[in-house]
């Protein structure tokens, strides 16, 4: 299984969640440092929360699954709110 694969099956744990509060995200790319570069869709998007999703759900999901992954950004966020 390839990194891409190993990143989307960790997605999947936490997407229902996502989805459920009408958001999802997609993998945009996996940069040859280890960063996963997201993007976020539909209600996490423009969610005042989604700055403590990207952290507490997805970032903790996909690097406890890949331990490759360094570090997860979402390319659509603000730069100040990844500070």
């Amino acid at each position: 299984m390839n990194l891409t694969e190993q990143v989307e099956q960790a997605l999947e744990t936490i997407r229902p969640y996502l989805k459920a509060d009408g958001g999802d995200v997609s993998v945009e790319e996996i940069t040859s440092e280890g960063v996963v570069k997201l993007k976020l869709l539909g209600n996490c998007g423009s969610c005042p929360m989604s700055f403590m999703t990207m952290k507490s759900g997805i970032e903790q999901a996909i690097m406890k699954a890949v331990p490759e992954i360094t570090s997860v950004v979402a390319v659509n966020m603000a730069e100040q709110d990844q500070l």
